[in-house]
């Protein structure tokens, strides 16, 4: 497990992020999809319930207990899980790094 400590900001979370759902959406060969704040997970990415659930396993790995997105997406009804963006993410992640989510 490998806990960013340093320069947790939106633009460190927003390019580890970023790397991680190009692994995933390599798969579908849209690795070369633009990946921006505005970006959403279904629309914009077109990713299922199963690659939440892959992103949940590789955010747990790479930022251990404090970022824990089956808690974040739980709190979400469907239309919200829906529509949430990749900026949405990453500021919880950044809020959940520095102790405030």
């Amino acid at each position: 497990m490998s806990i960013e400590t340093t320069a947790v900001d939106e633009v460190t979370v927003l390019a580890r992020l970023s790397e991680m759902l190009r692994v995933l959406l390599e798969e579908y060969g849209l690795d070369d999809a633009e990946i921006t704040m505005e970006t959403t997970f279904h629309d914009d990415l077109e990713l299922e319930s199963v690659d939440l659930v892959a992103l949940s396993g590789q955010l747990r790995e790479h930022y251990g207990e404090r970022v824990n997105f089956a808690a974040f997406i739980a709190e979400r009804d469907l239309d919200e899980i829906i529509a949430l963006t990749i900026g949405e993410l990453v500021r919880y992640i950044v809020g959940s790094l520095r102790g405030t989510p």
